[in-house]
């Protein structure tokens, strides 16, 4: 069966459902979440998406992120994406939330009313290499300068998001 996303309105209220990829084609707004992960140091956890990836392979993005399934609360999901992401889980809080669209590759709209997630965690990553090519931990002041010197190395909802999240 294919994964289908929440179709939800300005507001974020859902009115349907609709398959993932089909979504993504035709630009409709669905719910999303992104996780933000930070160590005790401060430094920001960085997945490189792995190339095979359905859009934007092989850029730099927040730790993980990814669609609630219909029904499925937005909190649970992103535990969910964490571990099958990242190998590993934390706690995490609701930072924000903001909606964005914007043209993508392959064809494809990312047009998401997504909940920014944060969390703390100190211990080891195992990414599941079928997502991730690759990850890092970065500074703040690093990431920041590397965003705005080669914004084309990092996804777009990461660049639109990073400044609110850093703040």
């Amino acid at each position: 069966m294919k994964e289908q996303v929440t179709l939800v309105n300005e507001q974020d209220q859902p009115i349907g459902e609709g398959e993932k990829m089909q979504t993504h084609q035709e630009g409709k707004l669905h719910r999303s979440f992104s996780i933000f992960i930070f160590n005790s140091k401060g430094e920001v956890l960085l997945q490189q998406r792995a190339k095979s990836k359905y859009h934007s392979g092989g850029l730099w993005s927040n730790a993980a992120c990814g669609h609630p399934r219909p029904g499925e609360e937005t909190l649970a999901a992103a535990h969910r994406r964490l571990q099958e992401e990242m190998g590993f889980d934390c706690e995490l809080q609701e930072l924000l939330q903001f909606t964005y669209k914007v043209k993508l590759d392959h064809d494809l709209w990312e047009h998401e009313y997504d909940h920014v997630c944060k969390g703390k965690y100190d211990g080891q990553v195992h990414p599941n290499l079928e997502e991730v090519e690759d990850f890092e931990w970065v500074d703040k002041q690093t990431l920041l300068r590397e965003v705005k010197r080669y914004p084309e190395r990092y996804t777009e909802w990461f660049r639109i998001v990073l400044p609110r999240t850093l703040s």
